[in-house]
């Protein structure tokens, strides 16, 4: 059976974990830097995210500490996790790539400077 495919903000998510474990806030502020400001989420949407993919086995909790009195979870990305993120991403490659090797098939149809219409 093949991994299911990744939403964008879960793909994101997985991003901001394949260089090492982090908290929700560096996630959330990882995933809104790797799009660009795109995709923002809430804290709660992570969260439940977060605990989606722990189910799934993509990652896992780390470690825990208490900062300002408050406690931080960091979430490192599993084996499994690295893997789907992978698929994902070679997916994503292979689809853009043969967009743009249509794009640069396609016609000119009008247009002085060879712009799509």
């Amino acid at each position: 059976m093949s991994p299911k495919r990744l939403q964008e903000p879960s793909f994101l998510v997985l991003t901001a974990l394949a260089t090492g474990p982090q908290h929700g806030y560096g996630i959330l502020k990882d995933v809104e830097a790797l799009s660009g400001g795109d995709v923002v989420l809430r804290v709660g949407t992570l969260y439940g995210a977060l605990d989606r993919m722990a189910a799934e086995g993509l990652v896992e909790l780390d470690h825990e500490e208490v900062v300002d009195s408050r406690l931080r979870r960091y979430y490192r990305l599993t084996a499994l996790g690295a893997e789907q993120l992978a698929t994902e991403a070679e997916r994503r490659r292979s689809q853009a790539e043969a967009a743009q090797q249509r794009l640069r098939a396609r016609p000119t149809l009008g247009g002085a400077h060879g712009q799509f219409a």
